[in-house]
């Protein structure tokens, strides 16, 4: 049995590599600069090229949209080790994910576990197909580092909710169809307790957005007010005043997408940085310790990948703990760091000076700037080294 479930992958392997080269257009084989090259989805979402609409629509077709997710909910129904060899060669080409959406990396898991099959079967396939848009409704102008203590109200009016108050850091909330929120819906027992979580559709009445703006100058970030907003009884996902345990479980999978776990488009990003950079300098890229920089993080990122792999394997076999998506969460933007770093190494002064057309109006110096919020999104690095000393190594906590 088990040399035939090897050579099964094996073909599943080829095909694969084959599908992918005969219909990934080479645009979409090469790293996103922007965001504005991503494609979202959504009410108002638009295609950045003809290729990414093509790309789509191919993996749409191929149901490798979210290739792991079951056939009924849109997806491919791959197992974890043909989904594996799926992105290892996604990967290996440096195809472009066709499709970005926190409902695939954030709600859809939370709802395939906790949420009915009614619901499963209304909003995953939306989201696979593009159709909805979602943005995440967590922190609060009080309620960062200590989430619990949201004040955002949802009172019961008997078929509806009535929801007061408001978030912050929501990432592209103007322009996201439906947030998933986390309300208080029972003031009166702990502030753990006492948590719903609830979908809300952001063209409801009472719903309003500002945008915040980053040392960057540009930013994802907005604030996202809730003024008496109707919602239906029907959009509480689990059970009512247990929203905490969903807010738990989503935000593993939040700090794992922020750490870059499935990323293919960042593959060797740096050394195609590097050959343009050389083209440009008599072929030599001069600097020895830059180089042996550029090596380092290569094979970071490489061991980095088979820890992933590796943590994966033993979640199958019930041996791993929620807690490692702190790592992840940690190493993987330390990661999105140290590459943004190399790139301003790499391509010089002219990467870091902020106006000019030459730098494109300082994009690489605004990528850079931008990676900083990494560490502080999701849970800042203190956070994540403690839930790791604790949790992953079994340290004393005096």
């Amino acid at each position: 049995m088990e040399t035939k479930v090897n050579v099964d992958l094996t073909s599943f392997r080829t095909e694969t590599r084959k599908w992918l080269e005969d219909n990934c257009p080479l645009s979409m084989r090469e790293p996103t600069k922007d965001p504005s090259q991503l494609y979202w989805g959504g009410r108002n979402g638009e295609f950045s090229s003809n290729d990414q609409k093509i790309w789509f629509d191919r993996m749409l077709e191929k149901k490798w949209i979210v290739p792991y997710w079951e056939a009924k909910y849109g997806g491919g129904g791959l197992s974890s080790e043909e989904n594996n060899i799926l992105n290892q060669e996604m990967g290996r080409l440096g195809c472009r994910k066709p499709h970005y959406n926190f409902g695939i990396s954030m709600l859809g898991p939370a709802m395939l576990k906790f949420a009915t099959e009614e619901q499963k079967l209304h909003y995953l396939p939306e989201i696979v197909e593009g159709k909805i848009r979602w943005c995440q409704g967590y922190s609060e102008p009080n309620a960062g580092s200590d989430l619990a203590n949201l004040q955002t109200k949802a009172e019961d009016k008997g078929d509806h909710f009535l929801v007061t108050g408001s978030k912050v850091w929501t990432s592209y909330a103007e322009k996201a169809d439906w947030i998933f929120c986390l309300v208080r819906t029972d003031s009166s027992s702990s502030k753990h307790t006492g948590i719903s979580f609830l979908l809300i559709d952001m063209a409801s009445e009472g719903v309003s957005t500002r945008p915040i703006k980053l040392i960057s100058g540009k930013s994802p970030f907005c604030e996202t007010f809730l003024d008496s907003v109707k919602v239906p009884k029907k959009n509480l996902v689990g059970t009512l005043n247990d929203g905490w345990t969903i807010a738990k479980y989503l935000l593993t999978h939040e700090r794992q997408m922020i750490g870059g776990v499935g990323e293919t488009d960042k593959k060797e990003f740096i050394r195609k940085e590097a050959i343009d950079q050389i083209s440009k300098t008599n072929g030599i890229l001069t600097d020895t310790v830059l180089r042996s920089k550029i090596s380092e993080f290569e094979m970071n990122e490489e061991i980095f990948d088979l820890t992933i792999q590796r943590t994966m394997d033993e979640e199958k076999s019930g041996n791993n703990s929620g807690a490692a998506s702190s790592f992840f969460k940690y190493y993987g933007t330390e990661l999105n760091i140290q590459r943004e770093e190399l790139r301003l190494s790499i391509n010089g002064f002219n990467s870091s000076e902020w106006n000019s057309e030459e730098s494109e109006n300082g994009k690489q110096a605004r990528f850079f700037c931008r990676t900083k919020g990494n560490s502080i999104e999701g849970g800042t690095h203190e956070i994540q080294l403690n839930i790791i000393a604790k949790r992953i190594l079994g340290l004393p906590s005096k």
